[in-house]
């Protein structure tokens, strides 16, 4: 439908219009006839659009193209324009416009062939001339046989700047660039014509008043050129052949379809947000690199830089915020670096640079340095002020690796190990990490299938009250049973879990095992006993956690405050907001909320007085120093008195003497768990743990 309407449309008296259905016909159509102008779909039931313009080229058909397609990608333009399309029209197209682009087409077709044909006669129809080639779109001109301007159209003005007289007589080298002049002098010095005619040579032209020293994209325009030599034939007595009257040229400007080429390749090469290169462009570079400081033994670092506290930033400012952030990291990580090294954004807030020319392993150390100072100064967030911290993985060649892949993964490892150490610092690469990578990686595909193989166990530790002698609760602890490693503790394989993304499947099975034993031992005579199961810092990024929970008690029959949920001061540290909004869903529930290892890591009385907790929990390491050291008793007795005074229960952790027993009741706290009354236990030993218990008592 849309050829029988194009051919309706573009018919007109003078012109026979043929239909084809295939490129098969098309090109037997062509082999037996001459043919002016084809309009192409680049979609074809047999082959597709560039098939038939490649067998034009190969042809050597005088033929001219319009590509009329549905495909609206930039690819596929710049594909048929590369190919030698005349134009690429777009469907649905504008009949006027698409009867405008076949006038001009076959115009420039008769205006080509007439200038050709001309040669003398070109003062006879000098109106005519003009009329054509001064409303073309194409830069026209005429050089006499010394390479001097002789015509040039309005285009040709309009868009140089310069006027008629100004180029009268001018040699063509005074506005193309001095970097094209061989390709111009190559094109015009044979006198081509025929066959041998110059076509489609990339130049840039000069605009008028541009520095010749230094010529910018907005002082040039880039352009197509295409000349043929222009020839009469003499006869006399004397001698016969043909005398050279000049060059006869068209340039069509083909800027726009550059800068679009840019751009593509530039967001081949680069990432969209910060203009750094991307992990392709990098990797080109680092093995350019390898191979220069091979030639010249020296040494190279890649540098493994990723933010810490990242995450944080997209929940609590959003995304755009988190957009801004690493695009204000992107420029200090510049100002740290070079100009001859390279940085690049490998995706996500990891960055990874290139430090060429070193001396030895030593070299890199300040560097990385300076980057951790730079990114330590507060970052601006909008109204707000986020200060944040990188992690830094360093491999060195050749030492650390031999090419890309050795040096990028190892640096990688590096800063994985910078992680682990607490953030916020430098760490080199050294060959056992390799094998601790290996091994976690070992770890991590185990416990993919350890829930479904039912390979998790949940031991007890009781906690006590040494004054009445009850067990108050009992804290619920994962562990491992391994098939070949044996039974693993948390320490082992917690870690991995959380970085995997299966910490919140263990949670479940914890707290789900937890409540079951806490029913049973309830229901046998346990009366008010409690449980305390920790969270991990994974659980609280997800919105259902209190949901969650709940369900959890609600289908073991428990009451709400029989559970105790144990978080981590590092974990307030890293999501206050988040955590202190479910905290307080779940304690409005019932749920008792507890501090773990308290005094460790970042205490506050802030968050202890704003957060709804029911009991801190005395860090072991305070504990396992009491009766030995003034200061350990002195931080307890703090704890203690804090404690009282914000009405909140308390446990020490870690009591393995009975001179911790003693001193912790001397101070005035009176529920521990420790060693000292039982290490964890299997579930189903509780029960007679718990009659023995009440015996002793």
């Amino acid at each position: 439908m849309v050829r029988h309407a194009l051919a309706d449309l573009v018919n007109s008296s003078g012109r026979l219009v043929s239909q084809c259905g295939s490129g098969r016909d098309a090109v037997e159509l062509m082999r037996k006839e001459p043919v002016d102008l084809v309009l192409l779909d680049l979609n074809l039931p047999d082959m597709t659009g560039l098939d038939i313009m490649q067998w034009i080229r190969e042809s050597r058909m005088d033929t001219t193209v319009i590509v009329v397609s549905g495909d609206d990608r930039i690819d596929s333009a710049i594909a048929t324009l590369k190919s030698g399309a005349h134009e690429y029209v777009r469907k649905p197209f504008e009949p006027v416009a698409l009867i405008r682009c076949v006038e001009n087409a076959l115009e420039a077709r008769k205006l080509a062939w007439e200038n050709t044909a001309m040669r003398m006669r070109l003062e006879h129809s000098e109106r005519l001339h003009r009329y054509l080639v001064d409303n073309s779109p194409d830069f026209i001109f005429a050089l006499d046989p010394q390479g001097r301007f002789r015509f040039v159209n309005d285009r040709f003005v309009a868009l140089l700047g310069y006027s008629r007289e100004a180029l009268a007589g001018v040699h063509y080298s005074a506005v193309v660039d001095d970097e094209n002049l061989l390709h111009v002098k190559w094109a015009l010095g044979e006198r081509r014509t025929g066959e041998r005619a110059s076509r489609d040579i990339e130049i840039r032209l000069i605009h008028k008043g541009a520095d010749a020293d230094s010529r910018s994209e907005d002082a040039t325009t880039t352009v197509s050129l295409s000349t043929v030599g222009i020839y009469e034939e003499v006869s006399s007595d004397a001698h016969a052949g043909r005398r050279f009257l000049g060059t006869y040229g068209v340039a069509r400007d083909i800027s726009a379809r550059i800068r679009a080429e840019q751009i593509v390749e530039f967001h081949a090469f680069h990432d969209s947000l910060t203009g750094l290169p991307n992990r392709t462009l990098f990797r080109d570079r680092l093995s350019h690199g390898i191979a220069e400081m091979r030639r010249h033994r020296k040494s190279l670092a890649v540098l493994f830089i990723d933010l810490d506290r990242f995450k944080l930033v997209n929940d609590t400012y959003g995304h755009l915020q988190g957009d801004h952030l690493l695009q204000q990291t992107a420029s200090r990580l510049r100002k740290c670096l070079r100009e001859t090294d390279t940085l690049s954004r490998i995706g996500g807030d990891e960055f990874v640079a290139l430090i060429t020319d070193l001396e030895g392993r030593q070299d890199a150390d300040p560097i990385a340095s300076k980057i951790l100072h730079e990114l330590a100064e507060p970052f601006s967030l909008g109204p707000e002020s986020f200060r944040t911290s990188v992690s830094i993985g360093v491999a060195v060649y050749p030492g650390d690796g031999s090419n890309e892949e050795e040096l990028i993964r190892n640096a990688d490892l590096a800063m994985y190990q910078a992680k682990r150490k607490g953030r916020n610092g430098i760490a080199f690469f050294s060959p056992n990490l390799s094998t601790h990578f290996a091994d976690r990686l070992q770890f991590e595909h185990d416990l993919r299938g350890a829930v479904k193989r039912n390979e998790f166990e949940t031991y007890f530790q009781p906690i006590h009250n040494v004054r009445t002698g009850d067990v108050e609760r009992l804290e619920a602890l994962i562990r491992w049973r391994h098939p070949s490693r044996g039974l693993l503790l948390p320490g082992r394989f917690i870690g991995i879990a959380e970085d995997s993304g299966q910490i919140r499947e263990l949670g479940e099975v914890v707290l789900d095992a937890a409540c079951s034993h806490l029913a049973k031992w309830r229901a046998s005579g346990a009366g008010d006993l409690g449980v305390s199961v920790n969270l991990s810092a994974r659980d609280f990024d997800h919105d259902d956690l209190v949901e969650r929970v709940m369900g959890v008690t609600r289908r073991h029959g428990l009451p709400p405050n029989s559970l105790e949920l144990e978080i981590t001061e590092s974990l307030l540290i890293e999501d206050m907001d988040e955590v202190s909004k479910r905290a307080s869903r779940l304690r409005a529930e019932g749920v008792r909320i507890a501090i773990d290892d308290f005094g460790t890591r970042y205490s506050s009385l802030g968050y202890l007085h704003t957060l709804p907790i029911s009991a801190i929990k005395i860090d072991q390491s305070f504990v396992r120093d009491l009766g030995m050291r003034n200061t350990s008793s002195s931080i307890v007795a703090a704890m203690i008195g804090i404690a009282r005074g914000l009405h909140l229960d308390l446990v020490a952790e870690g009591v393995e003497r009975t001179e911790h027993l003693e001193s912790l009741r001397g101070l005035g706290c009176d529920v521990m768990q420790g060693y000292l009354f039982s290490r964890p236990m299997p579930g189903e030993e509780v029960s007679d743990y718990l009659l023995s218990a009440r015996v002793r008592s």
